[in-house]
């Protein structure tokens, strides 16, 4: 899988920072893919941004390392999704793309998540349908100081329309209406060198990011992943940074092969929505606390039809959006998915 041009000496840096700090890059909710940044471009150019500080010539920069211990709390919170140029088993990527959650602590998110529901009873279900109708999308694109990066508005406006097709269940028979559409609320360009590779990502997301806990933030930068994700129920305590980042280069019509029909950003919005990955937790009765994707040991790469590495009932679950599978294998969401979803957005998002 070479979709993506190899980086290895960076991609090697990220993964030895990751390795320094005892991470398995994992599942889980909020923030960034590199302990040490590297300082954001004096001089750098910003548009379509009412409001927003723009960077003079000469500012003071971040210095290497000074924001260690807060990229480090951001990353075992956040979910990765590799990029195709790690050579591993899963979609285009290692085989946990986020932080380790133990049965442990997916029954800690569990129990809190029923208590908030209780509590808020009926108002939340009633908030949740108001505000379920329609997810502002915010979308920013990271590009670099000669353009990279820089893509169309129309490829934006197809990337929306994937996710409403994604999440409308019309990739195939069976799939799931969830219930959840996507309105594009605003586009904004940044020409940033460190931002474009996705350098002090904490700074940029919390200067860019709009809206409320209902609004989805798509930051399009070039990574050595796919994709990465926060998860809702860590939005009270990281809000500014809450959203989903996406490899530019898989939105409609990109040159990232086999992750080109703007499935990452389905995939990333699941875990945005609540969702873990179908092998969460491999081969267990827990797995991914959806009760119908049968289980699943392991990721699946490519689309292998009647692949089943788990003992249990079913067969891998190989064309759900949240597994690893190639885009053009992927067609569903189940119904236990989509209310799933809707109890993370009643309990977190609404």
């Amino acid at each position: 899988m070479t979709h993506l041009a190899p980086r290895s000496p960076r991609r090697l840096r990220r993964l030895a920072a990751v390795a320094a700090l005892g991470v398995a890059v994992s599942v889980a909710a909020t923030p960034t893919a590199a302990t040490a940044r590297v300082a954001p471009e004096p001089g750098a150019v910003q548009v379509e941004q009412e409001g927003a500080p723009v960077e003079q010539e000469g500012a003071p920069v971040e210095q290497e390392g000074s924001h260690v211990e807060q990229e480090r709390v951001a990353l075992e919170q956040e979910c990765f999704e590799p990029g195709a140029d790690i050579a591993t088993s899963a979609r285009g990527g290692q085989t946990h793309d986020h932080r380790e959650v133990d049965v442990l602590e997916q029954r800690r998110i569990e129990q809190r998540t029923r208590d908030i529901l209780a509590a808020e009873g009926a108002r939340a279900a009633s908030r949740a349908e108001a505000l379920a109708g329609s997810v502002p999308v915010y979308v920013h694109v990271m590009a670099a100081k000669n353009g990279a990066g820089n893509v169309t508005d129309s490829q934006v406006a197809q990337q929306v329309q994937v996710l409403n097709a994604s999440y409308a269940g019309q990739g195939g028979a069976g799939a799931a209406n969830t219930g959840f559409t996507f309105s594009l609320a605003g586009i904004d360009r940044f020409y940033n060198d460190t931002w474009h590779r996705d350098g002090a990502s904490t700074t940029y997301r919390s200067q860019t990011r709009k809206g409320g806990a209902n609004a989805l933030n798509i930051w399009l930068v070039d990574f050595d992943y796919l994709g990465v994700a926060t998860f809702p129920w860590d939005y009270a305590r990281n809000g500014k940074v809450d959203g989903i980042r996406v490899q530019y280069s898989s939105l409609p019509g990109g040159s990232a092969t086999n992750y080109n029909l703007g499935e990452t950003a389905t995939h990333e919005a699941g875990h945005w929505l609540g969702l873990y990955h179908t092998f969460q937790g491999g081969c267990t009765t827990t797995n991914d606390q959806v009760s119908d994707t049968p289980a699943q040991s392991s990721a699946t790469s490519g689309c292998p039809e009647g692949r089943d590495s788990c003992s249990l009932a079913g067969l891998d679950p190989i064309h759900n959006y949240m597994d690893y599978s190639y885009d053009d294998c992927y067609t569903e969401f189940t119904a236990g998915q989509s209310s799933r979803m809707s109890q993370m957005w009643a309990a977190y998002r609404a």
